[in-house]
């Protein structure tokens, strides 16, 4: 209980008046809901009309990742389009090389993990995680089991192994042109089947054999491939070489992997400088860029069966 005096007009003096605590308190409480209330107002003023910094990046790479997302969902349909060809590719090398069936490609997609992240299923994620060490750790032995069939198929006296080695030095992926397949013509504009790989490189480059083997053919020409080698190696393969500025080899000749048999030219019907390179089976035509991994490495590889693919048009 406090007082104070206040002024009595009726008598014309001060006198003594009490005041409660409760009145106080009312008072201190009710001061207190409007410093809140006004604090709640000034925040939602604040939210509503302006923005931080920070909020306005925000709100603009937010804008942005909208933009590109249908881009990405583009590229990624792409890159799953390349993938499963080269999955193709896979199985058909180790089929017609090593006899034997590639390994297993894990079933569980990447793409998956990443919709249970965004979700924030992460109980489902943690299960995956497991099911795929599991599988990988299952599937580890059979790898290992493949390497060493494959490792044992080489070391057969019988083994016969196809021209693998590049014809071309210091070859990068960046010089990989039409593969075999339905390419435009330079010349005509329409498409024609196209039975070997461009390999672009400049006029006077040396060619070599990418393996032992005879030559069973040379002939110099100016319509359709030009000036052309060919070679027959062991267990029905034969390489052709063609487009060729001058070559150095004769009908009959035994040569060894890596023996100089010819330049890069424009002979023939020759868009510009390259070398058309064939490799058959008993004449089957063969994609040469699938036997290309032998002598390079693995992304370099990658790199030049992408290019084979994605190049529409021949250079002849």
């Amino acid at each position: 209980m406090s007082s104070h005096y206040i002024f009595d007009k009726d008598n014309i003096r001060f006198r003594k008046a009490g005041t409660s605590v409760w009145a106080v308190f009312r008072k201190i409480l009710v001061f207190f809901i409007a410093t809140l209330s006004m604090a709640a107002l000034y925040y939602v003023i604040f939210a509503v009309f302006f923005s931080t910094e920070t909020e306005r990046r925000l709100k603009y790479e937010n804008r942005m990742l909208a933009q590109e997302i249908p881009h990405m969902e583009e590229k990624e349909r792409l890159l799953a389009d390349v993938v499963e060809g080269l999955k193709y590719k896979d199985d058909m090398i180790y089929e017609e090389i090593f006899h034997t069936s590639a390994p297993e490609m894990d079933p569980m997609s990447a793409v998956d993990f990443l919709t249970d992240m965004e979700t924030g299923d992460y109980a489902d994620v943690v299960i995956r995680t497991r099911l795929k060490l599991d599988h990988v750790e299952g599937s580890a032995s059979k790898v290992e089991d493949n390497f060493m069939e494959i490792f044992r198929h080489l070391q057969d006296p019988s083994c016969l192994i196809p021209p693998m080695s590049n014809p071309l030095k210091n070859f990068s992926s960046a010089q990989v042109g039409a593969s075999v397949g339905d390419k435009i013509n330079p010349f005509y504009k329409v498409k024609i089947r196209h039975d070997g790989l461009d390999m672009i490189a400049p006029a006077g480059e040396p060619v070599y054999a990418s393996a032992d083997g005879v030559v069973v053919n040379v002939r110099r020409s100016r319509k359709g491939l030009g000036n052309v080698v060919e070679i027959e190696h062991e267990g029905g393969y034969m390489t052709r070489y063609a487009h060729l500025a001058d070559i150095e080899v004769r009908k009959g000749r035994k040569v060894r992997k890596g023996d100089r048999i010819g330049y890069v030219g424009v002979s023939g019907n020759s868009f510009a400088p390259h070398l058309h390179y064939e490799l058959l089976r008993d004449t089957l035509v063969l994609d040469p860029v699938n036997y290309f991994f032998g002598s390079v490495t693995p992304e370099e590889y990658l790199n030049m069966v992408v290019m084979s693919v994605s190049t529409g048009q021949s250079m002849d």
